[in-house]
Parts: C-alpha cells; sequence; structure tokens
C-alpha cells in the first residue's frame, strides 16, 4: 500500500477518515468545504504554475514544487488542523530527500489568513515519519474501521454524514 501525503494528513486528524479514504470509500465529492478548498486552490496564485513545477514522488503530488530554490508550497483554506498540514509537508520533504534532492525546505501558505508557516525536516524526525507510514499501513489494513471522533470535531468533515447517519 502507498503512503501519500493525504493520507499522513488524515492521520494526524481522523484514523476513521484515514481508513475510509485508503479503502476507496469517498465523500469528497459531497463537501463543501473541499470544493472551496480546491477553487482556493485553482484561484489563489495563479502564476505559479508558469514558475513552479507539480511533481509525484512515490505516489505523492506535490503541487508546487520550486526546483531552483528548493521550496515545496503548500496551499490550506485555513490553519485549524496546521498540526497535519506541517506533518504532510514534512513528509513531502522526506520524500525528496529519499529521492536525492537535499536541503529542500516548505511553506505552508494560509492565503485567506494572509499567513504562512516555514516547514523544515530534521535529521531526528525521519525516524517518526517512517513510524507514522508504518501506523497508517496497519490502520488501513485492519479489517475493522476505527471509532469515531467526538461529533463536535467533525462538522466540516466529508465524512459527516457517513459517521453519524443514525442521530
Amino acid at each position: 500500500m502507498t503512503v501519500t501525503g493525504s493520507l499522513i494528513g488524515m492521520y494526524h486528524i481522523c484514523h476513521r477518515e484515514l481508513w475510509l479514504h485508503a479503502n476507496q470509500i469517498r465523500m469528497e465529492h459531497t463537501s463543501e468545504a473541499v470544493a472551496e478548498g480546491k477553487q482556493l486552490h485553482e484561484r489563489t496564485y495563479p502564476q505559479r504554475a508558469e514558475r513552479f513545477r507539480e511533481i509525484e514522488l512515490e505516489g505523492s503530488k506535490i503541487d508546487f514544487y520550486d526546483p531552483h530554490n528548493k521550496v515545496v508550497h503548500e496551499i490550506k483554506k485555513s490553519d485549524k488542523f496546521e498540526h497535519s498540514h506541517i506533518a504532510q509537508v514534512k513528509f513531502y520533504l522526506y520524500l525528496l530527500r529519499r529521492n536525492g534532492v537535499e536541503g529542500a525546505t516548505g511553506v505552508i501558505e494560509y492565503p485567506k489568513l494572509r499567513q504562512t508557516e516555514r516547514v523544515e525536516l530534521t535529521d531526528e524526525e525521519v525516524p517518526q515519519i517512517e513510524q507514522w507510514v508504518q501506523d497508517i499501513q496497519r490502520i488501513v489494513a485492519d479489517e475493522h474501521i476505527p471509532e469515531r471522533l467526538k461529533k463536535s470535531k467533525c462538522r466540516s468533515c466529508s465524512y459527516f454524514d457517513f459517521c453519524y447517519v443514525g442521530e
């Protein structure tokens, strides 16, 4: 099973969403939040496509990579799950390092908030990322779906109706 940056992000938010998504149960098409995020991604920084490259490494797609400065750019709608955004970018930096690109850094951009967050990967963090990958593989391989989170944390999730249909 290929672990992607998206799965890393989900791992840091909700193991149930991770399991569902990885097992091909997808609900993104029903989510206004997902649609808004896609629009933001497409309309923000339109000149990026000319200057930066989209690259795919080991199944993960990095939308904006500046090969000249070795910078991964990740655009996010809000900083609500900033810890998962940071983990996702660190994973991309890990993949770049594994594929011979040393010294890459990342920037998470929150255009609506007019904020940026710089991200770097240290040697000490590499074993932690490898542990995330192992944990994700274990969660996805389990035949039982993980427990749902508290309802209040899930309101904007594309799987909300799936998880709480009976309530």
